[in-house]
């Protein structure tokens, strides 16, 4: 006999947050796909124990387009009853009676504790329910163990042993746009804003929240002020007004304390921005709290990206659970999807509180992610730009060359904003190069029209919203520009380190400047890359500043293109990405809007793959019984192919279907570059661009000879899995690069493209015989062969 199904259950559960759709669609998908039953707990621990008609049994196209909803289409709710025995009990019964021994549960610390404690008591719940005669021996044989695995689902990120937690950067992004909103305002009346965000134990939303909009100031619950705060904020505001700034930000999470743990209200900070004794700052000061606008909307790319590939993990977990398997959560450190205990996780989430309380916030903060130091530093750099405490004595003090290499990218500006803050508070001195090196090479004579010059802080204070370049950037390569004269213009200017911010011709570039260090002794300084490109084709990093941005802004047109399509139901939308040779911005908007295919160049296409793609949509809309109004869509990189291109396939598909169905081109086109950076990519060229500068600080002024023999002199930042990492550019040159196609050999994403095609219920296709990973790619321009 055929063994019975296995069947696993997806509950959310606490409050809600953008991305848990996203985890039910990756439960639900990815059972079915693993031959299991999948059902769903409506309405959380409270569905858990009314059980009938809560626990409901989930088809393939039953969460079909719930990746672009907000919230929860399941429901959470309190539920009292389950902080008792008597309520767990129930909970049980209706769990065997519906043949489930595998839960899926997607919530907060609170919500992961109740199902931790549930699995632990779940032998003697059984015996019970036998032992009163509830049900049978035989009933709760089969179901001797629960298998539990927690995915966080909370806007506050403060869980421990994550960097991310699902629906915690779409919160952030929706802070985000209300500051930059009242930012303008603040601007035009010289105003300062006291912003109150939601954070009652962490003050993760508010912290990013800072370095991302530039705020002069944040009030978080793992670090107050060591002295006075109110003296401390003042000091900075006036600081801050002195040099010219207009306006005036301070942004305040909920749960925010001071050095006593006495609550910091937002009314305390008006009144003291707004006080007009003498020596008060006299501030036109308004209060905005943005409450549970930070929970509402749609799930941002991360999020979504996230939530189903956390949601396909949980899935595995359980599958593979054993009866002594400790009862894990699914993690994200830097790009890595990790397995970690949940007890222990939990432990020190509720350690950060009890520090908090007990007034000690070195542990607090100790007990926090590497990222949240990080930004920590990073806020208090940027922030504290212009006091004399941190300078370096004279000797010690650098030029720094800055410039942008390629095509813009979301972060640029942030990145320059942090590097340039990092190096004044240090005594450095940066100066910009603007358009690239085309435009460096351009305006060398004795007369330069500003193409080299010192940056002022004023300026690029408020860069840090800002979209593209605001130094210009250029794809031409210092070969192209003329390498002689590029050595010569580095000794003219005399810099001591080189911080170049672009995509691969900026990688290319940094090749050409190492390769030449035997002939021109000037380019022996220390020099770095900070990739950033949406294509996010580097070698030495998994993520690339401007790619999130990208996706964001993708994700949200094929949103609108899905909805378009409402009207008729039947229709396919081809749309076409931007990436080069890379398939990455192509496969995560695939992901994140539950692509029906997607074609990249590490494939290629074929015309059996379009015939195989072609009978699954015929197939698909033959079956549908229209549910759902929106549209299906496929995503082909602008370079999947050299003939298959976006207008070509909707044209196959529109002739193959016989008007069954219908198929449209769309081409998005460069509004993929543009747009307020979303951020992630802010915060994380914050992070970043200080650690650059941290690096080229690290090999001293003037001394060349070492910095031509240390193979890190020439490097690339990255994030690698769960570390951030230098890596020497002569190896990368030779072991890492796929220099005909323009991207890295091995592209840490790829498996990714298998969870799109199975969660979007593409069949297995035939693949193409040669993909563009074998071919040979000819750039005249650039000279490569």
């Amino acid at each position: 006999m055929e063994a019975p199904k296995k069947k696993i259950a997806v509950m959310t559960s606490g409050g809600d947050s953008p991305g848990m759709n996203g985890v039910v669609r990756a439960v639900v998908r990815m059972a079915i796909h693993m031959g299991c039953d999948a059902f769903a707990i409506y309405e959380g621990y409270e569905g858990l124990v009314r059980g009938g008609e809560c626990i409901k049994k989930m088809e393939w196209s039953d969460v079909r387009g719930w990746l672009s909803e907000g919230g929860t289409l399941i429901g959470t709710a309190r539920c009292m009853a389950f902080y008792e025995r008597p309520g767990r009990l129930t909970a049980a019964k209706n769990l065997v009676l519906n043949g489930i021994d595998a839960l899926i549960i997607c919530g907060g610390d609170g919500s992961l504790t109740g199902a931790d404690k549930f699995r632990d008591e779940w032998p003697s719940l059984l015996a019970e329910l036998v032992s009163t005669g509830q049900l049978t021996q035989n009933q709760v044989d089969p179901y001797k163990h629960l298998n539990l695995v927690g995915l966080v689902g909370s806007i506050d990120n403060d869980l421990s042993g994550t960097d991310a937690t699902i629906g915690c950067y779409s919160a952030l992004a929706r802070i985000c746009e209300m500051v930059d909103y009242i930012e303008a305002t603040a601007s035009s009346h010289s105003r300062a804003f006291v912003i109150e965000v939601m954070g009652r134990h962490c003050g993760w939303l508010a912290l990013l929240a800072g370095v991302a909009t530039g705020a002069d100031f944040v009030f978080i619950p793992e670090r107050p002020i060591d002295h006075d705060w109110k003296e401390d904020m003042c000091t900075v505001v006036k600081r801050h007004r002195n040099i010219g700034k207009r306006k005036t930000i301070v942004i305040v999470a909920e749960g925010a304390r001071d050095k006593n743990g006495t609550k910091i209200t937002p009314e305390e900070v008006k009144d003291l921005l707004a006080d007009k004794s003498d020596g008060g700052l006299a501030l036109d000061t308004r209060i905005t709290t943005l409450g549970h606008v930070q929970r509402g909307g749609t799930a941002v790319a991360y999020d979504r990206m996230l939530a189903t590939l956390q949601g396909v993990e949980a899935v595995k977990a359980v599958l593979e659970a054993t009866p002594e398997t400790e009862t894990c959560f699914i993690a994200i450190n830097e790009n890595k999807i990790v397995r970690k205990p949940l007890m222990k996780a939990v432990a020190e989430t509720k350690s950060v509180s009890k520090a908090v309380d007990e007034k000690d916030f070195d542990k607090a903060m100790s007990l926090r992610d590497t990222e949240f130091s990080d930004q920590y530093k990073s806020y208090l750099t940027t922030t504290n730009v212009m006091v004399d405490d941190r300078k370096l004595s004279q000797e010690k003090r650098m030029r720094v060359g800055f410039i942008n290499v390629g095509a813009p990218a979301g972060g640029m500006n942030a990145a320059v904003r942090a590097a340039v803050a990092y190096c004044i508070s240090r005594g450095h001195e940066p100066i910009a190069i603007h358009n690239g090196f085309a435009g460096f090479a351009r305006h060398h004579d004795d007369k330069p029209v500003g193409s080299v010059r010192p940056f002022d802080w004023l300026e690029t204070d408020s860069w840090a919203s800002k979209g593209g370049s605001e130094i210009g950037t250029n794809r031409e390569l210092p070969s192209e520009s003329g390498m002689e004269l590029i050595a010569n213009l580095i000794a003219q200017y005399k810099f001591d380190a080189l911080f170049i911010i672009g995509g691969f011709e900026a990688f290319h570039s940094l090749s050409e400047l190492r390769k030449a260090r035997e002939q021109y002794p000037s380019l022996c300084i220390p020099m770095t890359l900070l990739p950033a490109t949406i294509s996010n084709n580097v070698p030495g990093t998994e993520y690339s500043l401007g790619s999130d941005t990208c996706l964001n802004e993708l994700v949200q047109y094929c949103d609108k293109i899905k909805q378009s399509a409402s009207a008729t139901r039947r229709r396919v939308f081809v749309i076409e990405t931007q990436g080069g040779r890379s398939g990455y911005v192509a496969t995560l908007s695939g992901l994140g809007v539950g692509a029906s295919a997607v074609y990249i160049p590490e494939e290629g296409i074929s015309l059996e793959m379009l015939n195989a793609d072609v009978n699954h949509l015929k197939d698909v809309f033959r079956k549908d019984t229209g549910q759902s109004r929106a549209g299906r869509l496929i995503l082909v990189n602008e370079k999947a192919s050299k003939v298959y291109h976006a207008k070509l396939i909707a044209d196959i598909i529109r002739e193959e279907a016989h008007d069954r169905f219908e198929s449209r081109e769309s081409i998005p086109g460069h509004v993929q570059q543009g747009g307020v950076p979303s951020p992630m990519d802010r915060c994380r060229a914050v992070r970043l661009a200080i650690k650059c500068m941290e690096h080229l600080e690290s090999f001293g002024k003037g001394n060349l000879s070492a910095a031509k023999d240390d193979p890190l002199s020439a490097s690339v930042i990255g994030i690698q899995g769960s570390d951030v990492v230098f890596s020497p550019m002569k190896a990368l040159e030779e072991q890492g690069t796929d220099w005909p196609n323009r991207r890295p050999k091995a592209a840490a994403w790829l498996h990714i493209r298998e969870i799109v095609d199975i969660l979007g219920g593409r069949p297995n296709v035939p693949k193409p015989e040669k993909s563009l990973t074998g071919l040979i790619a000819k750039d005249t321009k650039r000279g490569i062969v």
